[in-house]
């Protein structure tokens, strides 16, 4: 049977996927490249206006002696100096904590088995965008819930699973919370704001009011689209 144009371009799509090397080795090899690539640069003595200063940026030669002890002298500030570092550490810890104690995974396992019956997939689709205040926690422990509290109810298990997956997947920046993931944007927007305007500052509260909207949002879009259309199906 001839495969449709769709599964065919998913399937290639998931073989590019799978032959991606690991995020470290990705993050390794690109800082590989950026050395490899200042040493060329600077051969042709290329340099940049600086946006904010009007100032001329030469490139630096990473491959030469000067460059490689700048590398290693600066290796800490460059971590330390970087705006969202010391944000998001702080809220890793919290969410760390409450992860950690069981306290995330209780609230939402209450959550989801003391809903009613009528408003199970609503609760999962909820309970899902919820769950990205916790990063991946959402992944581990609602989506393997959500199809067994579906089949518990007499429902197609793989219903719940899509629900869940939806919600956590769909609404990883949606939340009624400020997760980990806001800090992180902030930092990286003011890093960027900065460079035309000094002392500009980014709250990580500023995108609030869409991430709350979004939430409802994908709570009722994944909810109509699992009772519509996944489990008719």
């Amino acid at each position: 049977m001839q495969k449709k144009w769709t599964d065919r371009f998913l399937s290639t799509v998931e073989r590019i996927g799978n032959a991606l090397p690991h995020p470290a080795t990705l993050f390794a090899m690109l800082a590989l490249l950026v050395v490899v690539m200042s040493g060329i640069v600077s051969m042709f003595d290329v340099s940049v206006t600086h946006p904010g200063t009007g100032e001329s940026v030469e490139a630096v030669n990473l491959l030469s002696r000067e460059g490689l002890a700048r590398i290693l002298t600066n290796m800490v500030t460059n971590f330390t100096a970087f705006a969202p570092l010391g944000t998001v550490l702080v809220a890793l810890l919290g969410i760390g904590v409450a992860e950690g104690t069981g306290l995330i995974g209780a609230a939402l396992r209450l959550l989801v088995l003391s809903s009613p019956r009528r408003l199970l997939t609503a609760v999962i689709v909820f309970s899902g965008v919820m769950s990205n205040a916790a990063s991946e926690v959402g992944y581990v422990l609602l989506v393997p819930l959500a199809a067994v509290i579906f089949l518990a109810v007499g429902r197609h298990p793989l219903a719940g699973l899509a629900a869940a997956f939806a919600g956590v997947s769909g609404g990883y920046s949606a939340n009624l919370l400020i997760g980990t993931i806001d800090p992180l944007l902030a930092g990286l927007s003011q890093e960027a704001a900065q460079i035309l305007q000094p002392g500009y500052e980014v709250n990580p509260a500023c995108n609030y009011y869409f991430m709350f909207v979004s939430t409802f949002l994908i709570t009722g879009l994944g909810t109509w689209v699992t009772e519509k259309i996944v489990i008719p199906l």
